[in-house]
């Protein structure tokens, strides 16, 4: 089969590699249909994911159709169409029973990270009953390869950890996709303010686009000042920092309102400075987390029944041997215009 294989720092090519098969009883082969890049990818390329060893099939994200199952998989059967979970779970260990997928003892972010995974023609599923989720008849499967990760996460990590509440004041710094689900996500709870943040204009064009009230283009290095005369001197309820760099999370730092939360969802490869001297006397809360996925079974329902377009959140499509165009593109979000891409296997 075709696989996108990462081989070290900056290094990756489309390989040959042996079909998957089943190892485990519990284990599922899915025929990949539809996969896509995430920033997470991105990370991994820059050596950001020191568990990422060269030679792994990258990519945690997909829709296929279950190619073959373990004598102990009940739940789904050759032929069936499933949504790949980005975190697998055992379901049965003590962090599991916490809905702690992400944190699973056998389990939690390994697919394209610590076991071969998404961008290719086939892949292995551990724990295929509790990884997995149907895709019922009729469901867009471009719309739903954006809840294997990057919905479940903008909810899970910037909206619930974020504490957002009816009323309350919004900054999300990092307007990618992410960042965007986080935004549509956010709106369950009917906020006040959303307050987008990024470099890219197009980009903040599309947030506004999405249901932010407000934007501010922080090139100029004024964002938090910007932040502050939209708010009136008080801040943010809730800033999430969805980019993964040192200089978003100090922004977060400068515009979190006295009580407010910092819900930190980017991905971290260097060391960010925690300002204590400014926050220790202000109530501050800040969380950080992978996401668990509980919620696709939720988001599952709002998007069938419309009440998310995650459709619009794809803006390129690419078959899977155009996946090196793919990832340069998605690189070169700023040029390119791009959000998420879909990559047809």
């Amino acid at each position: 089969m075709q696989a996108l294989v990462y081989n070290g720092p900056g290094k990756k090519n489309l390989e040959d590699r042996p079909k998957p098969a089943v190892q485990e009883p519990t284990d599922a082969v899915i025929r990949i249909t539809k996969t896509t890049i995430c920033g997470t990818d991105l990370h991994i390329l820059k050596g950001d994911v020191a568990t990422c060893r060269p030679g792994t099939v990258l990519g945690h994200e997909g829709v296929g159709i279950v190619d073959a199952v373990g004598s102990g998989v009940a739940t789904f059967k050759p032929g069936d169409r499933v949504l790949i979970s980005c975190i697998t779970a055992c379901g049965r260990c003590d962090l599991c029973r916490k809905r702690m997928y992400s944190h699973c003892t056998t389990g939690g972010w390994i697919l394209g990270n610590r076991i071969d995974g998404t961008q290719a023609e086939f892949v292995r599923i551990p724990y295929a009953e509790t990884s997995l989720y149907p895709i019922p008849p009729g469901a867009d499967e471009e719309a739903l390869v954006m809840l294997s990760d990057i919905l479940p996460t903008g909810f899970e990590c910037g909206v619930l950890n974020g504490k957002i509440e009816p009323g309350s004041s919004v900054a999300i710094v990092g307007s990618g996709p992410i960042g965007l689900a986080a935004l549509l996500t956010a709106q369950f709870y009917s906020p006040a303010e959303i307050i987008m943040i990024d470099l890219d204009d197009n980009r903040l064009a599309v947030g506004k686009r999405f249901g932010a009230t407000a934007t501010v283009n922080s090139a100029n290095g004024n964002a938090a000042q910007q932040v502050m005369k939209l708010t009136d001197g008080r801040g943010v309820d809730t800033a999430i920092e969805a980019v993964g760099i040192p200089a978003t999370f100090a922004l977060c730092e400068a515009i979190v309102a006295p009580g407010g939360t910092i819900a930190n969802v980017g991905v971290h490869g260097t060391k960010v400075d925690l300002h204590l001297e400014r926050l220790w006397s202000h109530n501050v809360t800040i969380r950080t987390g992978l996401v668990d996925t509980f919620s696709i079974p939720m988001l599952l329902k709002t998007v069938r029944s419309q009440r998310i377009d995650a459709k619009q959140l794809i803006t390129h499509h690419f078959k899977l041997g155009e996946i090196l165009q793919a990832y340069d593109t998605f690189a070169r979000a700023a040029d390119t215009k791009a959000l998420k891409v879909i990559i047809q296997a």
